[in-house]
């Protein structure tokens, strides 16, 4: 799935990004708004991962989504 239709689809997708990054909250998810970057950053803030592997992780989650 691209990004496209993942942020046309935010709603139904938060429940999949809950799953996959459970430290993120409901608030949290909600404010990104399907907002890669903002995705990106709190998965890099929340893991302690650097902007590459939170890119990473996000684009593998969207290959699987």
């Amino acid at each position: 799935m691209n990004w496209d239709q993942i942020q046309g689809k935010w709603k139904e997708m938060k429940g999949k990004a809950k799953a996959e990054w459970g430290e993120l909250t409901d608030d949290e998810l909600e404010q990104v708004e399907g907002n890669r970057d903002q995705l990106e950053g709190l998965i890099q803030q929340k893991y302690g991962k650097t902007r590459e592997q939170a890119k990473e992780a996000v684009e593998e989650w969207t290959n699987k989504a």
